[in-house]
């Protein structure tokens, strides 16, 4: 692994794409809180500044086929976030294409935008996902465990791989490899949300494939972190050290909002239902272990699901 031999402190220019997303806006803040410069690459400016905030926009109107950057504009760092959701619908071969192209397209348009840069960033920090690692059962997953099969272990494959052509200009490449992020505000805990407010909330399936987690403030937290250490390239997986079966998370879900819980909605009709996506993004299993950052002493502020939830349920 090369060493970089320099560190990055907070208080310096951020440029991000899909600033105005639930990690996005988080970040945003963190960084802010920080006195970090951002800049957000956006298709237009409707994107609400955060508390303290030094934002600049550079205007995109064709991202992710199209980017120029100004030659002797220079950014410390360049987290790339942006990206089609994953979980916005069936996954029609259409949809399949759009979803490939705003990660692999979009970061091949970046990487080439960075390239015509006189300085360079000191690193790129570009999403991936657990999804990398295909349905793993009960196997715990680290870093450097093997690629499994699928759509998204492909797509990941191919995102990583374009993310880590900006090596070849000196730049340290870190690739996000995020887990199920906790928030009310996104992704999967949002939508389970209102069913089980309802009492109408269970487990998916049998409930026992693992469900890799992290809190939304521990992974900006992760993500600042990773900015500062030279030391860490690669692959990093932002997950909370102990995994949970679907069966835990979906009683410690039901407990953080004084619930029942008890309405199983069985595989076939999922797999009915959404066919693929569920297969790949609900039923399956994966056990992921965040070892990096535990090996560089990152301290999780939500390491257990149910204070996780208890907290950002607040």
């Amino acid at each position: 692994m090369r060493h970089y031999g320099h560190t990055l402190t907070m208080s310096r220019s951020i440029l991000i794409t899909g600033g105005s997303g639930l990690i996005g806006r988080a970040l945003r803040r963190e960084l802010a809180d920080n006195n970090g410069r951002i800049t957000l690459i956006s298709r237009k400016r409707m994107v609400p500044p955060v508390p303290r905030e030094k934002l600049f926009f550079l205007r995109a109107p064709s991202f992710p086929n199209k980017l120029l950057l100004p030659r002797d504009q220079y950014f410390d760092a360049v987290v790339h976030l942006a990206g089609e959701n994953v979980a916005g619908g069936y996954w029609t071969p259409r949809r399949k294409e759009r979803i490939r192209a705003s990660r692999i397209t979009g970061t091949r348009t970046l990487v080439e935008a960075i390239k015509s840069l006189e300085k360079k960033p000191k690193v790129l920090l570009c999403a991936s996902a657990v999804g990398y690692y295909g349905d793993a059962g009960e196997r715990e997953l680290t870093e450097a465990s093997p690629r499994g099969t699928g759509f998204l272990a492909e797509l990941c494959r191919d995102w990583e791989a374009e993310a880590n052509r900006a090596a070849e200009l000196g730049i340290r490449v870190v690739n996000l490899r995020f887990g199920v992020v906790l928030s009310p505000r996104g992704g999967a805990l949002q939508k389970m949300l209102p069913a089980f407010r309802f009492g109408l909330g269970g487990p998916l399936g049998d409930g026992r494939q693992f469900i890799s987690w992290i809190s939304l403030r521990d992974t900006v937290r992760a993500i600042a972190f990773l900015m500062t250490k030279p030391e860490i390239e690669g692959p990093v997986n932002l997950t909370a050290p102990n995994p949970v079966r679907n069966n835990e998370l979906t009683r410690a879900l039901a407990k953080a909002l004084h619930r029942p819980a008890f309405l199983r909605v069985p595989a076939p009709i999922l797999r009915l239902l959404l066919g693929e996506l569920a297969r790949e993004m609900l039923l399956c299993s994966q056990r992921v272990l965040p070892a990096l950052l535990l090996k560089h002493h990152f301290s999780f502020q939500d390491p257990e699901i149910l204070s996780a939830l208890q907290s950002c349920l607040k």
